[in-house]
């Protein structure tokens, strides 16, 4: 059961990340609105460790990238140590 509630959670970070980016890409909405404006501040909150260790390159931010490999391996070592344990 805490697995399940793990992976939810997991699953709902991924979401954000993904809608936060592919927002990015369109310019016509304003993130400084409701109820964008509380995706992308848990969004910052999420990415401010990856993005203070990994810089843009040129143009291209990657850190979404590398947060969504990180993340799902903590994901899946955290999974994995709880079903060894039955939870």
């Amino acid at each position: 059961m805490i697995s399940f509630v793990i992976s939810l959670i997991f699953r709902l970070i991924y979401l954000i990340i993904l809608i936060v980016v592919l927002l990015s890409w369109i310019p016509i909405f304003d993130v400084r609105k409701e109820p964008l404006a509380s995706l992308v501040k848990f969004y910052n909150i999420i990415m401010a460790p990856f993005k203070a260790v990994i810089p843009p390159i040129g143009m291209i931010d990657i850190s979404p990238l590398i947060a969504f490999i990180l993340l799902q391996l903590i994901e899946n070592l955290l999974i994995r140590s709880l079903m060894r344990f039955g939870l």
